[in-house]
């Protein structure tokens, strides 16, 4: 292919996706207890989910320039003319930035480097559409617009358990984090602006998980939908979610179930459920 297709960890494709539509994934890394380790390949879903429930301390940080440079030179090298990076939002991370200095040493004309404003399957299904447009021997210029254009039409929604892991991660304010203490209140989240902001809260986990059934039948509209359902240590609930949303959009592509990776769970903790709804174009 002309166009070769670069994601990071954190869009969390199912396995074997991203060997079969040929997009590379540049890990993100995680340090537990203050030992690195690489995403969704020396740490996954069930070694975070342990670390957290011993209260072991688990942070996060980006790919460096210079592995994403030597990704992004070894797809030229196999024959690739232009690489199109697809990342998770830059409000979130600094993997975006990380993706373009390399992108300036490796070569600006040669290296695209697209901000889904988004993560998880939001951004999975940016990559993947891009992918797509990419094997059917698209430019460049019409890869990163599919993936774009792709990410603009994804809904993520989901709930945490609490939002104390958000907060001591810092990607949601302290203010917001009291929408969780109140009652023992579950709060509802989405992605807005490439950020993570409350939309509302309910009492119950299993009220939570009625109103992101209701939120993605409304998201989805009456188009053919792509859904996508993330948790991490719940594959019960997932399974259960993934069901009545195909249920209730019975026209839709079908629903992939994909447990979050350790640097998104590792914000969001234990028992988080996440729907993603990637609307037709």
């Amino acid at each position: 292919m002309p166009v070769a297709v670069v994601t990071d960890s954190t869009a969390h494709l199912p396995e074997g996706f991203a060997e079969r539509h040929a997009i590379r994934v540049v890990p993100l890394h995680v340090l537990i207890d203050g030992v690195a380790a690489l995403d969704g390949v020396d740490v996954g879903p069930a070694a975070l989910a342990e670390a957290l429930g011993r209260r072991r301390i688990v942070t996060t940080s980006r790919p460096t320039p210079a592995a994403f440079a030597a990704t992004f030179r070894e797809a030229l090298d196999e024959g690739a003319d232009t690489v199109v990076s697809v990342h998770l939002s830059k409000r979130l991370s600094g993997t975006w930035e990380a993706a373009v200095l390399a992108a300036q040493e490796v070569g600006p004309d040669r290296v695209r480097v697209v901000d889904s404003r988004t993560t998880a399957m939001g951004l999975g299904f940016a990559a993947l559409h891009a992918a797509a447009v990419a094997a059917e021997g698209g430019s460049g210029e019409e890869v990163e617009a599919a993936a774009v254009a792709a990410a603009r039409r994804s809904e993520t929604l989901f709930v945490v358990e609490t939002l104390e892991y958000l907060r001591r991660g810092g990607r949601i304010g302290a203010a917001a984090a009291l929408l969780g203490t109140a009652l023992a209140m579950k709060p509802v989240l989405h992605m807005v602006d490439g950020e993570i902001r409350p939309l509302e809260k309910v009492r119950t986990m299993n009220r939570a998980t009625s109103r992101l059934v209701e939120l993605a039948v409304r998201a989805a509209g009456d188009g053919v939908a792509e859904l996508a359902v993330h948790h991490l240590a719940s594959p019960e609930r997932a399974v259960e979610l993934a069901n009545r949303l195909q249920e209730r959009l019975p026209g839709s592509c079908g629903c992939v179930v994909s447990e979050l990776g350790a640097v998104i769970g590792a914000h969001t903790g234990p028992g988080v459920l996440g729907v993603v709804v990637q609307r037709e174009g």
